[in-house]
């Protein structure tokens, strides 16, 4: 996801947020509750997002790290990317060259 999107929904997010605080102040619970239901949700998946795919790095790794045969064009760079994965972990890298 674009930066600029991933803004644009926190602001959307948050936004949903402290209207669902006003309309609960003002007695509004019903809909305040929606709305707080549906900005958490949107904070949560950014921050899944966030986790969940990382970013891509150019750094060398260790002797560790073996390539697997994975490679892709990366849509938002078009940098071809490599896969790296550390066994003793599980943990996966996406590297350009």
């Amino acid at each position: 996801m674009t930066s600029a999107l991933r803004v644009a929904l926190g602001v959307f997010a948050g936004g949903l947020l402290l209207a669902a605080l006003f309309l609960v102040t003002c007695g509004v619970i019903g809909l305040g509750i929606y709305a707080g239901v549906f900005g958490a949700l949107l904070v949560v998946g950014l921050v899944f997002e966030r986790w969940r795919y990382k970013p891509l790095t150019d750094t060398r790794l260790g002797p560790d790290w073996v390539a697997t045969d994975e490679r892709f064009v990366d849509p938002e760079t078009g940098k071809l990317v490599t896969v790296f994965y550390h066994p003793a972990t599980g943990e996966r890298r996406y590297v350009t060259p």
